[in-house]
Formats: C-alpha cells, sequence, structure tokens
C-alpha cells in the first residue's frame, strides 16, 4: 500500500518518467554485463556485486529525483545565489588540493562521512540555476551591458575557468549550454559574441599559465588524446579501435545481452564506452533506441519550457535539459569514433555515483517545473464555467 501511495504521488511529466525509467533498465543491464571482467579482478569472480551496488546507487537516484520533483522549483531559485558563492571555493580548493584521477584533481572528499564527488557537477547544477533565476527575474535588464558583465558574464566565466584545467569537456558542455540559456534569456547577440571573444582569450592566457606550471596542468593529456584521434599511431587508437570493432560486431541487432566481446578489451567499459557495449549487445536497434531516448529527453523539456508561465522555469528547464542531452551526445559521439576521448559519462546509464545523483536532480527538478503545469492546469479546470 505504501508503494501504491508513493507511485500516486509521482507527478509530472510521464513521458519523461518513461524515459527515465528505460534508461535504467538499459544501465542494470549494460553495467551487469560489462563489469564482468571487473569482478574477476577485485571481487574473485563475484559478477553481482558491482550490478547490486549500481542498483543501489540507481535507486538512490531515483529518490533524489523524486524528492527534487515533489520541491517547488521556485525555490532552487531562492538559493542559487548562496550555492554559488559555495562552489567558488569548492572548486578552488579541488583544482588545487582535490584528490588526482587521471592526472587530473577532479574529486573533493567531504568530511565526516568520507563521501567523494567531482565539485564540477554540483558546479554545473548551480550556476544554471543561478543563471536561470537571473535572466528569469530581470528581463528588463539583460540587454545592459555592465548588468550582464557583473551578474552573467563573470560568475559564468568564474566557474568555467575553475572547472576547465581538470575537465576539459565538463567546461565546454556548461559552456555551452550557459550561452543558450543567455540566447534564449534575450541577452543581446553583440553580448555573447563578446563573451566568445572573452572566453577565448582567457582560454589561451590558462593554457600558457598551465604550460608554466606543468604539476597543475592537463596540456600534454589534452595533446595526446586530439593527436591519438587525428593520428596513425595504433597504440594510440587502441581505445577507439576497440570500441568500432564492438560497434561493428554488433550488427543491426546485436548479439544479444551478456555476450559482448569487447568488454574484455575495452578500458572503463561500464563508463566512458559503455554505448559500444550496448550496441554490441543490442545492435543498431538499441543504440538507436537510447538516442531516441535522450530526443525525447530534449523535446519533451522543451516543451515544458515553451508552456510555462515562469521565465525563471523556462530557461531552467531547457538548459538543464540541453546540458544532459548535450553530455550524452558527446559520449555517443566518442563511443563511435566520431570525436577524441572525453571521459563524459552516459546520464543515467554509466556506472558511477554522484554524478549519477546529481543528474539524478536535474531531471527531478526539469519535473519539478512539468508539475507546477500540471497544478495550473488542474486550478484552470476548476473555474470553467459549464
Amino acid at each position: 500500500m505504501r508503494l501504491v501511495s508513493i507511485i500516486k504521488n509521482v507527478k509530472g511529466d510521464k513521458a519523461i518518467w518513461g524515459v527515465v525509467i528505460l534508461l535504467a533498465v538499459f544501465s542494470l543491464l549494460a553495467v551487469y554485463s560489462s563489469t564482468g571482467t571487473l569482478a574477476y579482478r577485485y571481487k574473485q569472480g563475484n559478477t553481482e556485486f558491482y550490478m547490486l551496488k549500481h542498483l543501489g546507487i540507481l535507486f538512490f537516484g531515483l529518490v533524489l529525483m523524486y524528492l527534487a520533483h515533489k520541491v517547488h522549483f521556485n525555490w532552487y531559485g531562492k538559493f542559487a545565489f548562496a550555492v554559488l558563492v559555495i562552489v567558488i571555493p569548492l572548486l578552488a580548493y579541488t583544482l588545487f588540493f582535490g584528490t588526482r584521477v587521471n592526472e587530473a584533481s577532479r574529486w573533493a572528499t567531504l568530511p565526516l562521512i568520507n563521501l567523494s564527488f567531482q565539485p564540477s557537477d554540483f558546479a554545473k547544477l548551480a550556476i544554471l540555476i543561478y543563471l536561470a533565476r537571473v535572466l528569469g527575474k530581470n528581463q528588463d535588464y539583460v540587454k545592459d551591458f555592465k548588468f550582464n558583465l557583473v551578474f552573467i558574464i563573470i560568475p559564468v566565466l568564474v566557474i568555467v575557468m575553475l572547472i576547465l584545467p581538470a575537465n576539459f569537456s565538463t567546461a565546454v558542455i556548461l559552456y555551452a549550454s550557459c550561452l543558450i540559456i543567455m540566447f534564449i534569456g534575450r541577452v543581446k547577440p553583440l553580448h555573447l559574441i563578446g563573451l566568445i571573444g572573452v572566453s577565448v582569450a582567457a582560454i589561451g592566457i590558462l593554457v600558457l599559465l598551465l604550460w608554466a606550471y606543468p604539476e597543475y596542468s592537463r596540456i600534454q593529456t589534452w595533446k595526446n588524446r586530439i593527436e591519438n584521434h587525428f593520428g596513425d599511431n595504433p597504440d594510440g587508437k587502441y581505445q577507439s579501435d576497440q570500441a568500432k570493432i564492438a560497434i561493428a560486431n554488433g550488427g543491426v541487432i546485436g548479439k544479444q545481452p551478456g555476450n559482448s566481446v569487447q568488454k574484455n578489451f575495452l578500458p572503463q567499459p561500464y563508463s566512458d564506452f559503455i554505448f559500444a557495449i550496448i550496441i554490441e549487445e543490442y545492435g543498431l536497434i538499441g543504440g538507436s533506441v537510447m538516442v531516441l531516448l535522450y530526443l525525447i529527453l530534449l523535446f519533451r523539456g522543451a516543451s515544458i519550457a515553451t508552456r510555462t508561465e515562469s521565465k525563471f522555469g523556462a530557461f531552467l528547464t531547457f538548459g538543464l535539459a540541453f546540458s544532459l542531452v548535450l553530455q550524452a551526445m558527446i559520449n555517443m559521439a566518442v563511443a563511435v569514433g566520431m570525436i577524441p576521448v572525453t571521459g563524459q559519462p552516459l546520464p543515467l546509464v554509466s556506472m558511477g555515483g554522484t554524478s549519477l545523483w546529481f543528474t539524478s536532480i536535474s531531471i527531478g527538478i526539469i519535473l519539478s517545473v512539468s508539475r507546477s503545469l500540471e497544478t495550473e492546469t488542474k486550478t484552470d479546470e476548476q473555474y470553467v464555467e459549464v
């Protein structure tokens, strides 16, 4: 009875809920299949260990999504500035003193509970909420350059530049999402062009600084990935070649669940290259379904944004949906060899922890906006004359 009560209290866009459930199912099947080698290496062949762990993470993510959708989206805007003030020093601390993984300081550890997470995931959500709030509440000032500089351009540049040294792809996704929000938020195109120009100059200065201080630099990593992608060195193309083999072996209908061979050769088949494993096991049909699910998420986000009367809700919904789908498309593009390796997980599908939880919260906020639309519709129906 308790479960039935919870289901009845689930509101919001049903198509998005459907996308979430289908992605979660894909995720469980793909993670279970792709972690076999990991299980034999570290867990004495206990292949259920990582699947059950991921199931717990997914379940908690759904709980966070449910709780986030129950909170009216306006409340997120009320704390946007305060959260941003917390995020900036957290990013700075992580950049210089965070835990180094793959030659980059991306992780911070919370004291007492000893939980590690990437502050860039938190920052991405914080700046998108802040930006939507500022633009939604100040439409009369968005044409003013001084206002844009102080309240929009500087905060965006600060966040992006703090993320960039350790996580270039996340910085690009966030930057593109901010530009989209500013564009639909009616910021002058001339100001956007100026922002892009300043950004290019700032990146140039940052690259010079990183070159001068290699202990904080990922310049060589970026250079190697680009050279490996466009070059002819077979050793440098190992990951992308294995992903292409997995995709080629999948054919139209795939090898069926659990029958992937390349999961034994691909680095991180449960994360960065999970889309290749999905295509190998479910074929072109399964890969197309995955792409369609993310496009549905984007379409429904755009639909919610156009129907809500709240400017803040509209900017926030489309910005979050665009950011998640752009991340998904980048992950897929890496898997099929279109762009260099970025390290971006596939939202709601790749095995992960806090990254999946922040994704869940983002979708929960989108559902909160759509839930408010349902409430407004019901209120209007009460006053319809018959």
